[in-house]
């Protein structure tokens, strides 16, 4: 049943089904959300968090961050900070934007935002938070505004249910929760009971996020909870088929793993949007193709041969021949036409999220 964001005076957003892509920070750029979104199965995409003061000080960074198309809607922009005005007047350069969601990060772990009482932080402070929450909602006349939260800074401080009935009470259309503690950061479980605490003690949409690495987990997160979507981030660069893959699950059809040829092929078509994007930043372009490739590779047979290799290929052309290669390779031992000697898998490096 799809998931519908709205609250007096603002527009819906249809969320549909029910998935949603999780903000995380150098991950879900402008190539990332819309490689997803023509995947299918993703109901609503997240824009990477994006600084309040980067973004009203127009900081060329974030106004890069900022590009969107059309075609990734329906999309959310989540904007962090510790100041209540600032955060307003993001919010309205938000609502300008013309998107259909707002989301504020209250949950990011990292130090450098907790720091500056910013993201997680925020959960210190609740009479803070609750200020620039109702900021933010003043500044969104249209725009539906959600709110991303951990359970709290610690476990001996969890106070995930408070800050949920106060965006409850702030017209908040929204919230999604990481059941981790900030201190957590992602080591542990995710305690997916906190997800189900939030939702009985809250009458708005209770999103769930945490955890969710499979498509039958996210069947199960929905099962546990009664959460209203869910939220998935890491388990994405894994398996970017996940959101198709869970909507199957979700409709009762069984789902489909991909095959050598779809993980090759979503490497190249992620290629092509990366050298589209990035082609002025020669060095960010080989660093993200670089990145994805770790990625989406992570269970391909002799993986770890292709991530050694392009590690020292100096220009998207010789990237492209090594991943047509390697792939090519992969195919013919599958198929019985060439043998190779077998190579280790190495974990690639978790991303961080907001």
């Amino acid at each position: 049943m799809p998931l519908v964001y709205q609250t007096p005076g603002t527009r819906p957003c249809v969320v549909d089904p029910p998935l949603v892509l999780a903000p995380m920070a150098g991950i879900t750029d402008g190539t990332y959300r819309l490689l997803l979104r023509r995947m299918g199965g993703v109901g609503l995409v997240t824009m990477e968090f994006i600084s309040s003061e980067g973004l009203t000080r127009g900081a060329r960074r974030t106004e890069r961050l900022m590009r969107w198309e059309p075609e990734e809607r329906p999309l959310s922009i989540q904007i962090y900070g510790s100041d209540a005005a600032r955060m307003a007047e993001a919010a309205r350069r938000v609502e300008e934007e013309g998107v259909d969601v707002c989301d504020i990060n209250m949950g990011c772990p990292a130090n450098k935002i907790l720091k500056g009482c910013a993201g997680a932080g925020l959960m210190r402070d609740l009479t803070r938070a609750r200020g620039i929450i109702e900021a933010c909602r003043k500044a969104l006349p249209t725009t539906p505004l959600t709110v991303k939260f951990r359970a709290g800074i610690t476990e001996e401080t969890t106070n995930f249910v408070e800050l949920g009935k106060i965006c409850e009470g702030e017209g908040v259309a929204a919230v999604a929760l990481h059941p981790r503690t900030a201190k957590q950061f992602y080591t542990g479980r995710a305690d997916w009971s906190r997800i189900a605490r939030l939702k009985e003690a809250v009458r708005i949409p209770v999103v769930g996020n945490g955890d969710v690495e499979t498509p039958e987990d996210v069947l199960r997160m929905f099962r546990e909870t009664g959460c209203d979507a869910v939220m998935i981030g890491r388990a994405t660069m894994k398996n970017p088929w996940i959101f198709r893959q869970a909507a199957d699950l979700l409709a009762g059809r069984p789902y489909r793993v991909a095959t050598l040829e779809e993980r090759r092929d979503v490497i190249l078509q992620h290629f092509r949007l990366i050298r589209e994007a990035e082609e002025d930043v020669p060095k960010r372009m080989m660093g993200k193709l670089k990145t994805f490739t770790g990625w989406y590779t992570h269970g391909v047979p002799k993986g770890t041969e292709l991530r050694r290799r392009i590690q020292s290929l100096p220009t998207p052309e010789a990237f492209l021949e090594a991943v047509e290669s390697f792939f090519a390779l992969r195919i013919d031992e599958r198929d019985g036409r060439a043998s190779a000697p077998e190579g280790a898998e190495a974990p690639p490096v978790r991303p961080v999220l907001a």
